[in-house]
C-alpha cells in the first residue's frame, strides 16, 4: 500500500493583504492558496517586491490576512487574538530573519535563552548552551553580537529559533547577508535539522542553489503564486 500523505502543517486559502486605501492602495498578496505538509521543506522564490516576505509574515501571524484563511498547526489565525498568536509562535514556530535581530546588550547565550525564559523554562540557559554548541558556537557563549562575525550572528539567530524545537521554521533570506562559506554552513544546519527532527522548513530566498535543496519550490510574482519552477 502507498504511504499516507503527510498532514498539512500550513494551509492558506484565498489569502489577500494590501496596504493603503483608494487610489493609493497596494495589493501585496492576491488570493494565495498553499498547503505545506508537515516535515517537508518549501522554498519561496521570485523577484523583490513580489510578496515573498509578506507571505512568510502572514504564516507567522506577524501580519494578518485581510481575507482568506490561515491555518498553522491546526489553529486558525482568525480565531486567535494577539496573545494567542504570540503563544502559537512561542510554542510552534521558529523564525530566522536576514538581519539577525539579536539583542545587542545580551550575550549569545542570553539571546538564545530568551524564548525559553519567556516560556518559564527553569533550564533555559542549559538548553540554550546546548543549542549554541550544536551550531558550532561552543566558544562564543559569552560573546556579544558586536564581537561575532555575520555568519556567527546568523548561527546564534538560528539557535534561538530552534532552541524550543519548533514544529515550523520560517527563514527569510537566511543566507542573504553572508559570504559563500558562512551561507553554506547555515544552509547545512537548516536542512540538517529539517531532516533530523522533521521540522517543517519554509524559506524565502533569491539563491537558486539554496531553493534547489528544498523538497518543493514555489514562485511568486506580483502577489500571486505562479507555476512552480521544477514542475
Amino acid at each position: 500500500m502507498p504511504e499516507p500523505a503527510a498532514s498539512p502543517l500550513i494551509s492558506l486559502e484565498g489569502v489577500r493583504l494590501g496596504l493603503g486605501e483608494g487610489a493609493g492602495r497596494v495589493e501585496i498578496l492576491r488570493g494565495i492558496d498553499l498547503t505545506v505538509p508537515a516535515g517537508t521543506s518549501l522554498g519561496i522564490v521570485g523577484p523583490s517586491g513580489s510578496g515573498k516576505s509578506t507571505l512568510l509574515m502572514v504564516m507567522a501571524g506577524l501580519e494578518r490576512a485581510e481575507t482568506g484563511r490561515v491555518i498553522v498547526a491546526g489553529q486558525d489565525h482568525a480565531s486567535l487574538n494577539e496573545d494567542g498568536l504570540a503563544r502559537l509562535r512561542r510554542d510552534t514556530i521558529g523564525i530566522v530573519f536576514q538581519s539577525f535581530h539579536l539583542i545587542p546588550t545580551m550575550t549569545a547565550l542570553e539571546n538564545v535563552a530568551v524564548p525559553l525564559e519567556l516560556a518559564g523554562r527553569a533550564d533555559a540557559f542549559a538548553v540554550a548552551a546546548a543549542a549554541l554548541d550544536r551550531v558550532g558556537l561552543a566558544a562564543r557563549h559569552r560573546h556579544y553580537p558586536s564581537r561575532l562575525s555575520g555568519g556567527e550572528q546568523q548561527r546564534v539567530a538560528l539557535a534561538r529559533a530552534l532552541v524550543a524545537r519548533p514544529r515550523l521554521l520560517l527563514a527569510d533570506e537566511p543566507t542573504g547577508n553572508l559570504d559563500g562559506t558562512a551561507g553554506s554552513a547555515v544552509a547545512d544546519l537548516l536542512f540538517g535539522l529539517n531532516a533530523e527532527f522533521g521540522t517543517t522548513l519554509v524559506l524565502v530566498t533569491h539563491d537558486p542553489a539554496l531553493a534547489a535543496r528544498c523538497g518543493r519550490v514555489v514562485r511568486m510574482a506580483d502577489g500571486h503564486l505562479v507555476a512552480e519552477p521544477h514542475s
